[in-house]
């Protein structure tokens, strides 16, 4: 029963597990879901962003006391605006996703939500991380060497 019980665990954590990517496999994988130019927005742009929201970990959740609300994954979205924690009051899901999905080794639905955030008006300037240290900045660096 004990082994049981040790394996249903292993398996629902594994499920749920996230992934701190490497650059150059990030860069790679952001690449081939069309992040690369998507609305103007250069790959490199993406890489940055991504490195001070998270760390390129999609396990990342940081609470907002001000707001009531989490920022969630690889690209920090946030659960007032963009997906549904089940605890945010007045939340909008304007991905139409659990936010959990965020948190996954798989950033397909991360990608596709970060995509609809940056065709709002404020487009890339959404994530503060991305005005104080990505914009007006040369973000080569975060992609240099990976080949895309």
């Amino acid at each position: 029963m004990k082994a049981l019980l040790i394996l249903g665990l292993v398996l629902l954590c594994g499920t749920v597990q996230g992934k701190v990517y490497e650059r150059c496999e990030l860069a790679r994988t952001l690449k081939r879901l069309g992040m690369d130019g998507y609305r103007g927005v250069s790959l490199a742009n993406w890489m940055c962003l991504a490195r001070w929201e998270s760390s390129y970990d999609t396990s990342q959740t940081n609470y907002n006391p001000s707001s009531r609300s989490t920022d969630y994954g690889i690209f920090q979205i946030n659960s007032r605006y963009w997906c549904n924690d089940g605890k945010t009051p007045g939340a909008v899901n304007g991905c139409g996703i659990s936010c959990s999905v965020l948190l996954r080794e798989d950033i397909t639905q991360a990608v596709t939500c970060a995509k609809r955030v940056v065709r709002d008006p404020q487009g890339i300037r959404a994530w503060v991380a991305w005005r104080n240290r990505c914009q007006n900045q040369d973000v080569s660096q975060y992609v240099r060497g990976c080949g895309v």
